[in-house]
C-alpha cells in the first residue's frame, strides 16, 4: 500500500506545483491589469476570456467535482491553489462563486439527480453558477422564502448573478433552510448589479416573485457547512491578494529614490516590510491548514475556518493598508493598483458575515 503524501501547509505537492505554475501562466497571457480594468468596466463585469482559458485549458472549474458528476475528483485543496493565485491578480472570474460555492451546495445535497443535471456544465466551464444566499443583513439567514416550491424574497450580496446560467437558492421554507434550482430567465426573476467599494468583486441583488423552481434536497447542516467552505475559500484570494500587494511594495521602495538613496534601504521601512511578509506567511499557514482539515472532513475543520476567516480578514487590511502608506500617494490614486488591493481587502473582509462573527466559534473550541 502506497502512503499517503503529508506536506506542510502551504507546500504544494507535486501536483499543486504543476497547478499552480499552469494558472500562473494563463493569468501572465491574459489576466494582466489591463485586462482587469476592462472588465471593471464591461458589462457584465467579468473577463470571459480568461475564464475561458482557465476552464478551457486547465479545468478549474472541474477540480473539486466528482468524475461521476463531469469533474477531475481532485478536492477543494487543489481549488484553494487556484483561488490564491487568482487573489493576487483580483481576477474577476467566477472561480469562488461558481466553481466553489454554487458547486459545493449542489454536492452537499447528496442529490445526485440534481448533481448530474447542474455540475457537468459548470466543471466545463459551460456554465457559470450563481449561489443566491443572503438577506439584507448578511449569511446568517436567507433572503428568499419558498412556498411550495414558489421563491419570494431577495438575495443579497450574490456572486456572478450578472452573467450566471443558473441559480442555486438557498430558501427559507418553514423552520427549514431549502436549496432550489431557478434558472435566471424564470418568471420574477429579477437581477440588479450593485455599485461596490471594490470595483473588482461584482456583485448583484436576485429578487424572486413567486418564481417556480426547482427543490433540491438540503441536509439540515448546510448553511454551516457552506460558511466553513466559504471562510475557507475567501482566505486563499486573501492571502494571495497580500503577497501580491507585499510583492509589488517591495518592488517600488527598491526603486524609488529619496534623500539620495533607494528608500527601501531605510531600517525602518524594512522592517515594515518585514512584519508584513510575517503577517503573510503566517496567514497563508492557517489558510492551508484549514482547506487541509476541509479536505480530510477533519472534526476541527469549523474551528480551523473560523480561525483563518479571522486572521485572514485582519493580516490582508493590514498589510493593503501599510502599501498604500509606504507607496505614499501614488498607491491611493486611481491610476495605481494597489489601491484596488486596498479595497479588495476591506471588501472581502465583510463577505459571508463580519469576521467578528467568528470569534465565538473560536472561544467555544478554546473552552471559554
Amino acid at each position: 500500500m502506497t502512503s499517503p503524501v503529508i506536506t506542510s501547509p502551504g507546500i504544494d505537492t507535486e501536483d499543486q506545483a504543476d497547478l499552480r505554475g499552469a494558472v500562473r501562466d494563463v493569468l501572465r497571457r491574459h489576466g494582466d491589469s489591463a485586462a482587469l480594468r476592462s472588465a471593471m468596466a464591461a458589462t457584465p463585469r467579468y473577463d470571459r476570456t480568461l475564464w475561458s482559458a482557465l476552464a478551457e485549458q486547465i479545468g478549474v472549474a472541474a477540480l473539486a467535482i466528482p468524475e461521476r458528476f463531469g469533474g477531475v475528483d481532485a478536492s477543494l485543496m487543489e481549488s484553494h491553489v487556484v483561488l490564491e493565485e487568482l487573489g493576487r491578480t483580483l481576477s474577476p472570474v467566477p472561480m469562488l462563486g461558481s466553481a466553489v460555492l454554487a458547486a459545493q451546495a449542489v454536492l452537499l445535497s447528496r442529490d445526485d439527480e440534481a448533481c448530474e443535471r447542474v455540475l457537468p456544465a459548470i466543471a466545463a466551464g459551460e456554465s457559470v453558477a450563481a449561489l443566491c444566499w443572503a438577506d439584507a443583513t448578511g449569511w446568517d439567514e436567507p433572503g428568499v422564502g419558498a412556498d411550495g416550491g414558489l421563491l419570494t424574497g431577495t438575495a443579497h450580496y450574490v456572486l456572478d448573478a450578472e452573467y450566471a446560467d443558473v441559480l442555486i437558492v438557498v430558501a427559507r421554507s418553514g423552520g427549514h433552510v431549502t436549496l432550489h434550482e431557478v434558472s435566471p430567465d424564470a418568471d420574477g426573476v429579477v437581477v440588479t448589479a450593485l455599485p461596490t467599494m471594490d470595483p473588482t468583486r461584482p456583485l448583484s441583488s436576485v429578487s424572486f416573485e413567486e418564481t417556480p423552481s426547482q427543490t433540491i434536497a438540503a441536509p439540515a447542516d448546510l448553511l454551516r457547512r457552506l460558511r466553513t467552505v466559504a471562510a475557507v475559500a475567501l482566505s486563499a484570494e486573501q492571502v494571495g491578494a497580500a503577497r501580491a500587494v507585499l510583492d509589488q511594495t517591495v518592488e517600488y521602495t527598491s526603486s524609488r529614490r529619496q534623500f539620495g538613496r533607494v528608500i527601501g534601504s531605510f531600517q525602518a521601512l524594512k522592517h515594515r516590510m518585514a512584519d508584513m511578509y510575517a503577517f503573510t506567511e503566517t496567514a497563508r499557514s492557517i489558510s492551508y491548514a484549514a482547506a487541509g482539515a476541509l479536505a480530510a472532513d477533519d472534526p476541527d475543520t469549523d474551528e480551523l475556518a473560523a480561525a483563518a476567516r479571522v486572521y485572514c480578514s485582519r493580516m490582508s487590511a493590514s498589510v493593503a493598508g501599510e502599501a498604500v502608506q509606504l507607496h505614499g500617494g501614488i498607491g491611493i490614486t486611481w491610476e495605481h493598483d494597489v489601491q484596488l488591493y486596498f479595497k479588495r481587502t476591506h471588501g472581502a473582509a465583510q463577505l459571508f458575515g463580519q469576521p467578528s462573527s467568528s470569534m465565538d466559534s473560536l472561544a467555544r473550541a478554546a473552552g471559554l
